[in-house]
Parts: structure tokens; C-alpha cells; sequence
């Protein structure tokens, strides 16, 4: 196995996190404008029109994510193992004729069965819902392309820019105009046309960055190179699955839950929308992480991604755990906060998705981790067991316990999905983050919080979550540093945080010698790449902090 050079660990941890931190600030705005529009939709519209637009949204993410048919993820991995320009050029070319195929496959299918799911919901005003919905699938699937053709050079800035600001700011902009200009109101079609056209505008936008700014060498012509065709080929047939059957493992049970249970969907996916926030630094973490990782293993560097993936997962926990002590010990207060006190009634849902979604990212970017590793055919089986674990256990409860059913569920088979990955890696590849650093922190503060907030349960007001939740990170960083749990991935990050900043940090510094942590990074003993052979991977990183 080859050894690690400092420079390329810094390198690698610096473009993950300040990927990350970039992803993670679009999502939070995103899920701000979101929220906003969520406001302002539920407030104008009857319960029948919004537990519609929320079964109608809940289709439009499983669509995108089966319609896309892996494609997006399959370009993250493939470009930075690219030899050559002939190469990429070819995985460019046939990614945007088979997505763009998919995006108008995928939009064509839902408007065509949008009666039928309307009638057998006994929902007609899904009829025209669907057919907007339709529009919105394929704008996103279109724009999750052009977005991951820049994901493969490890540039996050049009994923951020454009699917995770200007798309809302375009659809709260429509609400706001409609509700403040003419005609005063918003209407169920109001909300629709919004939706949709923020998907319009933001694949034109995105059109208009790639043409500007894609290097013309992968967008001009030339002779097409067959065999990185047939590979892109065969790496998109099990991405597909994994996209089709992990967006059922994500949201089976919410169309389950529509079906046996329609007037749950609303409240249900206020609670989904919480549990999701814990998840906001994971996914931003697997987006970038995927094509870094594709990078070491393309130089045969697994340490790299080994340290990689433990520190990143270690400091996600920062991002979660304080969500999660919030939300799982003061549910009511938390339903209560972001979406008023009407979703209050029903906090044990809440409880259940939060739980799930919070073991699932103490396990870190394990599904793409085991795309760079080249492993698509084990996460699409993995893919296969949450979906079926999602709806067999929707099935099996939710025509008895309702939205506490569909918690069960989608918790179960969010941790199973994260958790087979991990196994797998762990077996295969000898990567898993439960080392000291990582374990005794996060034990060594949640178990003796847990017991007091289980205990004491305390009625706050509602301006002082957001400052527990603050607190309780603040405690997790000092928790790390008490109990000397400072590794070298989390030195090399110091380094990279402080070279990106230009500031050096002496206190932290002092910690970590006082910890007695040495640089043990070995120096680069795999074989080296031939000179004319060099993957784009070997090019500095589009979009990371400067070294």
C-alpha cells in the first residue's frame, strides 16, 4: 500500500472542507428560502392543496434521483480518473446525451401518469399538480448534470450557486411577487408555477456557466474514445440502481404513508425537514469527498483516504450532534420553532427520523466512498436492502400507526443503507472512523447530556434552542481537546485551515503540542505516474482553497 505525502493529505482535507463548509452554507440558505416558501404556501392554501404539493414534491425527489439514472455520480468518479482530454471529452459528451435523454424521459412519464395517481389517490388536484412537477423533474435531473460535470473537477460552486440559492431565490421571489404585487394572493397554482419555474431559470443559468466556463476542449469535437464509452457505460447501469432504490429507501415512506394515510403527509414531512438538517453536512461531505477520494486512489493512496474519511466524519459530528440533542430531547419546542405551534401534536415521528438520521452520520460518506473504490455493484445491492427494508416496514405499519410507522421505517433504512456500506469497507478496504479520537469524545459528551436533558427535560424558550445547539458544539470541540483526542488528520486540517486563512492559530497549536501529537505522515512510496500519463486528478483542485 503506498504511503501519504503531508502536502496531499492538506490538499485533500482542505478541498473537503472547505467544499463542505461551502455546500453546507448554500443548504442552510436553501433550506432558509425553502422555508420561507414553505410559510407562505401553507398559509394561503387549503390542507387538502398542501398535503397534494407535498406528496407531489416527495415524487419530484424520487424521479430526480431515479431518472437521473446515475449519471451525475457516474461523472463525479469518472473524470478524475481520466488518462487523458479524449477521454473526458468522451465521458462529457455521452453524460450530456444520455442525461439529457433521461431529464426529458423522466419529465414525459410523470405528466403521462399524473390521472392515474390522481384517481387512485382520490385527489384530483394532483392532476395539474403532477403536471408542474413534471416540469420540475426535469429541470433538476438536467441541472444535477451540468452541476456534477464541474463535481469531477472538485468544483462545488455551481452545485452551490445555482441548485442551492438561486433555485429558491427564484421560487420564493415568484411567492413573494404573487403575494405582494398581484394578485395579492398565492394560489395552489401559484405555488405550482413557482416551483416549476425555478427549475427553468436555474437549468438556463447553469446552461449559460457551463458553455462560459467548462474547459471548450470537453465541450468541442473530436473522435470519441470507445472504451472510456463502454466503461462510463458500465459504471452507470449500478449507479442507477443505487439512485433509484436509495430514493425509495428515503421517500417509500412518505408515498406509503399518502396512501393509507393522506391527511399525515403535511405534519410528517415537518418532521422529515428536521431530520434532514442533521444530514445537510454528510451529504455535502459525500459531494465533494467523492471525487477527492477518486483522486487518491487514482495516485493508489488509500491511507489518504482513509485519514480523510475519519477526520471528516469525526468533525461532522460537530454539524449534527448538536441538532440532534435539540430536536430529539425538545421535539415539541423544536416543531414548535420552525414551523409553528400546529405541527406540535405529533412529536414522537420527530424523535424516531432524528434518532435514524443522526446514526447514520456518525458512519461518514461510506456509499461514496465505496463509488471511488470502484464498488458501484455492493452499493446498489445496499441500495436494494434500505428500499426494501423502507417498504416492507411501511407496509407492515403504517396502516396502523400512521406517521410513527413511516419514521420506523425511513430511520431503519436510512441507518441500514450507511451502515452496510461501512461493513463493507471495513471488511474490503480496513476503513471505518470508530477509532479513540473519534468514539470517546462523542461518548464521553452524549451519554452524561442525554441523561440530564432525559431527566431534567427542560421547557426553554423558543430563542434559546438555537443557543443550546451552539453550546453543545462548543462543548463537543473542548470535550475533544479534554479527553486528548486529537489525531493527525485533525493537525494536518489545522495546517490547512490555517494556510487557506492566512491566520496562524497559537492557542490551538499550543493544545496540540501539549497533547504530545507528533507528525507521524509517512513520505509517498507507491509507484510513480509516467510522465504523459498524468490524470486530471494529478491538476490542482478546482475550487479549493489556495495552497
Amino acid at each position: 500500500m503506498a504511503g501519504s505525502d503531508a502536502p496531499g493529505l492538506r490538499e485533500g482535507l482542505s478541498t473537503v472542507t472547505f467544499g463542505t463548509l461551502a455546500l453546507v452554507v448554500a443548504t442552510l440558505v436553501y433550506i432558509f428560502l425553502s422555508f420561507i416558501a414553505r410559510v407562505l404556501i401553507v398559509r394561503s392554501i387549503s390542507i387538502a392543496d398542501w398535503n397534494a404539493f407535498s406528496l407531489g414534491f416527495t415524487l419530484v425527489q424520487v424521479l430526480a434521483a431515479v431518472g437521473s439514472f446515475g449519471i451525475p455520480v457516474a461523472v463525479a468518479r469518472g473524470l478524475p480518473f481520466s488518462a487523458s482530454e479524449s477521454e473526458r471529452r468522451t465521458i462529457v459528451r455521452t453524460s450530456l446525451l444520455t442525461g439529457g435523454i433521461a431529464a426529458a424521459s423522466a419529465g414525459f412519464a410523470l405528466a403521462l401518469v399524473a390521472p392515474w395517481i390522481a384517481h387512485a389517490l382520490a385527489a384530483p388536484e394532483l392532476v395539474l399538480g403532477l403536471e408542474f412537477f413534471a416540469i420540475a423533474v426535469a429541470g433538476l435531473i438536467a441541472s444535477t448534470l451540468l452541476a456534477s460535470l464541474f463535481q469531477g473537477f472538485a468544483d462545488v460552486l455551481p452545485n452551490a450557486l445555482f441548485v442551492q440559492i438561486l433555485n429558491p431565490a427564484i421560487y420564493v421571489g415568484v411567492l413573494v411577487g404573487a403575494r405582494f404585487v398581484a394578485p395579492g394572493r398565492i394560489t395552489y397554482e401559484t405555488a405550482l408555477l413557482a416551483f416549476a419555474a425555478s427549475h427553468v431559470f436555474t437549468l438556463l443559468a447553469l446552461v449559460v456557466y457551463t458553455v462560459s466556463k467548462l474547459p471548450h476542449s470537453l465541450l468541442a469535437r473530436g473522435a470519441a474514445d470507445r472504451f472510456a464509452r463502454s466503461g462510463f457505460l458500465r459504471l452507470i447501469a449500478p449507479l442507477a440502481v443505487m439512485g433509484g432504490f436509495s430514493s425509495v429507501a428515503t421517500s417509500g415512506d412518505t408515498l406509503v404513508l399518502g396512501a393509507y394515510h393522506y391527511d399525515q403527509v403535511g405534519a410528517y414531512s415537518a418532521s422529515l425537514t428536521l431530520a434532514r438538517l442533521l444530514q445537510v453536512g454528510i451529504v455535502a461531505a459525500s459531494y465533494i469527498f467523492l471525487p477527492v477520494a477518486s483522486r487518491f486512489l487514482s495516485r493508489r493512496d488509500e491511507r489518504a483516504v482513509r485519514l480523510t474519511y475519519v477526520t471528516v466524519t469525526k468533525w461532522l459530528a460537530v454539524f449534527a450532534l448538536p441538532l440532534f440533542v435539540v430536536f430529539f430531547f425538545l421535539p415539541g419546542g423544536s416543531l414548535d420553532f420552525v414551523f409553528g405551534p400546529s405541527y406540535t401534536a405529533e412529536v414522537l415521528p420527530l424523535e424516531i427520523v432524528v434518532l435514524g438520521a443522526f446514526l447514520g452520520t456518525l458512519l461518514g460518506p461510506s456509499p461514496m466512498t465505496q463509488v471511488a473504490f470502484g464498488q458501484v455493484r455492493l452499493v446498489a445491492y445496499n441500495s436494494v436492502a434500505a428500499a426494501v427494508a423502507d417498504v416492507a416496514l411501511s407496509l407492515a405499519l403504517v396502516p396502523t400507526y400512521g406517521a410513527v410507522g413511516s419514521g420506523i421505517a425511513w430511520a431503519t433504512a436510512n441507518v441500514l443503507f450507511f451502515a452496510l456500506c461501512l461493513a463493507q469497507l471495513s471488511s474490503g478496504e480496513k476503513l471505518n472512523p470508530f477509532g479513540r479520537d473519534f468514539v470517546v469524545p462523542v461518548l464521553a459528551l452524549l451519554l452524561p447530556l442525554s441523561a440530564v436533558l432525559e431527566v431534567v427535560r427542560p421547557k426553554l424558550p423558543l430563542l434559546d434552542l438555537p443557543v443550546l445547539g451552539l453550546g453543545v458544539a462548543t462543548l463537543f470541540v473542548l470535550t475533544i481537546l479534554a479527553t486528548r483526542s486529537v489525531g493527525e488528520g485533525d493537525r494536518l486540517l489545522l495546517e490547512a485551515v490555517e494556510r487557506w486563512t492566512g491566520i496562524r492559530i497559537p492557542v490551538v497549536r499550543w493544545l496540540v503540542g501539549r497533547l504530545g501529537l507528533r507528525d507521524r505522515t509517512r513520505p509517498v512510496t507507491g509507484p510513480k505516474v509516467p510522465p504523459g500519463s498524468e490524470s486530471p486528478s494529478s491538476e490542482p483542485l478546482r475550487g479549493a482553497p489556495p495552497e
